[in-house]
């Protein structure tokens, strides 16, 4: 059975803590929204948090805080960085907990986040909402970022080979890149059928890549554990950063597993959704090889429900 409860995490004392006797998350109420703990009993936190904004609220400037947060894009140095420095709204739901953000003063998106724990196992689900409270249309994505712990490895899946020929001479998927996406870079290990970046403390500088994922899923690899989620992905709609449903930023702070809704116009008091399924497991060593995904990684990615809507 699914509880709800209200405690002090890190100096944030109206935090929400969803609890199944199997795995536990953490929801702070106080800034954000932000998902800031997510364990399996006894197990070490999947979730990135910054130590010295721990417990801090107020103010006019954004804050990373750490663990997992809703955002829109296309990414703007204005818009996309508003202070989320406040009180939430908080509404149980059946196995669970919805939070509400007000629309923020500039950009006039209020922000949800309803999370969701299964009864018994690790399995959640997290819907993101992005309401338009101005008095015009605003068109945006949703933005589901998670910035995980240092020193694991982010695992996406490539699109499937098939050999040239005739019938195949037509590109198949978007592969994203930013001016400091450097491959020379040894964090990044590209396989034939998976990429993985490395989340290296000591590394140089960001990295960041986009990918179009048609199996809706990216997994992290972390202290023998590890965190998948999963995602839409619509054929038929248009995404934004030239068309990706996914994207991995990373520096020597963390790494973040971002997924994305597609480009919608919101009318004034209309409301997007995007959701995300996610699974956390133990006992898993960490991959060297593709085809170490493919026997200790897939399996249990595939255990996690897939997002159909």
């Amino acid at each position: 059975m699914t509880t709800l409860t209200t405690r002090d995490f890190h100096g944030w004392p109206t935090s929400q803590v969803l609890s199944n006797g199997d795995a536990e998350l953490i929801v702070t109420a106080d800034v954000g929204p932000r998902i800031l703990s997510y364990t399996l009993n006894g197990g070490p936190n999947v979730m990135k948090l910054f130590e010295n904004q721990l417990g801090l609220t107020g103010g006019d400037g954004f804050r990373a805080y750490g663990g997992h947060r809703l955002w829109h894009a296309p990414e703007n140095i204005d818009r996309t960085y508003t202070p989320d420095n406040g009180l939430l709204a908080v509404t149980p739901v059946p196995n669970g907990v919805r939070l509400t953000m007000a629309a923020d003063a500039l950009a006039g998106i209020e922000k949800q986040m309803e999370i969701t724990l299964a009864s018994s196992g690790a399995t959640a689900t997290v819907v993101h909402r992005l309401v338009n409270r101005t008095l015009w249309p605003v068109e945006l994505a949703p933005w589901s970022l998670t910035q995980v712990c240092q020193g694991g490895l982010a695992i996406v899946p490539l699109p499937p080979y098939a050999p040239h020929g005739p019938e195949r001479l037509l590109p198949t998927n978007t592969f994203t890149l930013w001016s400091y996406t450097n491959f020379a870079d040894p964090r990044w290990r590209i396989g034939a059928r998976y990429i993985a970046l490395r989340q290296d403390p000591t590394g140089f500088g960001a990295q960041k890549f986009g990918l179009r994922i048609a199996d809706g899923w990216a997994a992290y690899a972390f202290q023998e554990h590890l965190f998948v989620k999963r995602f839409v992905w619509n054929p038929t709609a248009t995404y934004p950063d030239h068309g990706v449903n996914y994207e991995t930023y990373t520096d020597p702070d963390m790494l973040e597993l971002e997924s994305l809704g597609p480009l919608a116009t919101l009318a004034p008091g209309a409301t997007v959704t995007h959701t995300e399924h996610w699974g956390l497991f133990a006992g898993v060593p960490e991959p060297r090889t593709d085809d170490d995904i493919d026997r200790d990684i897939l399996p249990r990615v595939l255990s996690v429900p897939p997002v159909t809507d």
